[in-house]
């Protein structure tokens, strides 16, 4: 059975609701309407008026999206910045949330998730361990650069225990 038509200003509305209730990435919403059957000229000025009306505001959207990532997923700078250009967000958005990260707060949760995951992984030969915590927080999106010292941190705390 074929859906019944959202006319623009329906879909405006439906936009604007949702724009209220929680950060948008402009992507998903044109995304909702092609799959909903707006015209491309409709869909532009839908879209400039959820911006005009601050509704939407990708700016907005990357600084909660990165602060969500990582306090609730934990997540690293790596892995925001990659999945916000998937979303079409601009590189100066992305660059500027990801500025805002509090860096103590930013390797505890590194470091809380390596702790975590060192607790599944047994006795393993200390480089397997060494190993396993680099891939686990690699594929979290977090630097090189931070996880070797967290890591030796961790396990020099294992060792005088």
């Amino acid at each position: 059975m074929p859906r019944k038509p959202i006319s623009p200003e329906n879909a405006f509305l439906r936009l604007a609701t949702l724009c209220a209730r929680s950060e948008q990435a402009e992507g998903d919403l044109r995304k909702k309407l092609h799959d909903w059957d707006i015209a491309g000229n409709d869909s532009n000025v839908i879209i400039a008026r959820l911006k005009q009306e601050r509704y939407l505001d990708n700016e907005r959207y990357a600084r909660a999206y990165c602060r969500d990532k990582l306090r609730f997923n934990g997540w690293g700078r790596i892995k925001i910045a990659f999945m916000l250009r998937g979303k079409g967000i601009e590189q100066e958005y992305i660059d500027a949330a990801l500025a805002e990260i509090n860096e103590e707060q930013y390797i505890a949760t590194l470091e809380n998730a390596l702790a975590a995951k060192a607790k599944t992984l047994g006795d393993k030969a200390p480089e397997q361990f060494t190993a396993s915590l680099m891939r686990f927080a690699s594929s979290r999106g977090f630097e090189p650069s931070i996880i070797f010292p967290a890591i030796e941190r961790l396990t020099s705390i294992n060792h005088e225990d």
